[in-house]
């Protein structure tokens, strides 16, 4: 907030309330004037008080910020706010519905409310979470929010036998494009990945499958998910153990801190804080869904 907003507001000088007072005066003369007979121009005590209440009800209003409501009472305040616009009060409530990290990013609630935290078994979709977590890493994840689509573009859908066959043309494609994150790197670790995940599905089910196995005892879960606690769980001894085994199998960009977002990310953890309007759901998701195997 500007320094300026926050200065206390001053109380109206004496000249300022003598001004306000012959402002007031000067309108009440506007109107049709009576000849004033020598009894009434004799009460000048009277005619004093008369000037002053005009010039109150000013200040007043300029305290209060409504002058129409002091000028006559029986005038209605006029109303700022529409009748089908959301009351603060339902705002406020709404905040305090979600985890802290939405704030008021319309991407960000949606993502929070429909994905975040639930649990999910579609390979295409896991495969997708891992590399844009991978893309995240040094970024903010509303950028990668933001340009999910145009991933989705750039690399076939994040269809993992299409992008294991890229080749340097398509680096070179990708790193042109200005809708998605133009890092060599990352690039390159999509394309390998997807031919690591092409390896992987040789010996597993699927990658779905693997990546359950992951998921934490409940017992070994915090009894309840503060902000101050889940500011404090970057890792788990679950995300370096998958981290540890994906780099074995030659995965890039999947250190222990990306492989914790993807386990909050697909619903192996579900850290919806408490009090969040999302934690039930996603705990009844998880309590409907079948573990793949």
């Amino acid at each position: 907030m500007p320094a300026d907003d926050r200065a206390p507001r001053k109380t109206p000088s004496k000249s300022v309330t003598r001004t306000l007072a012959k402002d007031a005066e000067a309108v009440k003369d506007a109107k049709p004037a009576k000849a004033v007979t020598p009894a009434k121009a004799g009460k000048p005590a009277k005619a004093a008080k008369a000037a002053k209440a005009p010039a109150k009800r000013a200040l007043n209003a300029n305290a209060k910020g409504n002058a129409n409501s002091n000028a006559d009472p029986n005038v209605q305040p006029e109303r700022t706010v529409s009748a089908s616009a959301p009351a603060p009060h339902s705002e406020a409530a709404e905040m305090v519905a979600r985890c802290h990290w939405c704030g008021d990013i319309p991407e960000y609630q949606r993502y929070h409310d429909d994905e975040w935290g639930f649990p999910v078994d579609d390979d295409r979709r896991l495969f997708e979470k891992i590399c844009l977590e991978g893309f995240q890493s040094g970024l903010s994840w509303i950028t990668i929010l933001r340009k999910r689509e145009a991933f989705r573009r750039a690399f076939a859908n994040f269809d993992a036998r299409k992008v294991a066959r890229f080749d340097e043309r398509d680096i070179e494609r990708l790193l042109a494009d200005a809708g998605i994150v133009r890092h060599r790197g990352k690039i390159e670790a999509v394309i390998n990945n997807a031919q690591r995940l092409l390896e992987l599905l040789e010996t597993e089910h699927s990658l779905a499958a693997f990546l359950w196995r992951y998921e934490p005892d409940p017992k070994t879960r915090p009894r309840k998910l503060t902000r101050e606690v889940l500011r404090t769980m970057a890792i788990s001894p679950e995300s370096t153990a998958l981290s540890k085994e994906l780099k074995k199998r030659g995965w890039k960009f999947v250190g222990p801190t990306t492989m914790y977002a993807l386990m909050q990310a697909m619903g192996l953890v579900n850290d919806h804080q408490d009090g969040c309007a999302a934690r039930a759901r996603a705990l009844k998701a998880r309590a409907d869904f079948k573990v793949p195997v």
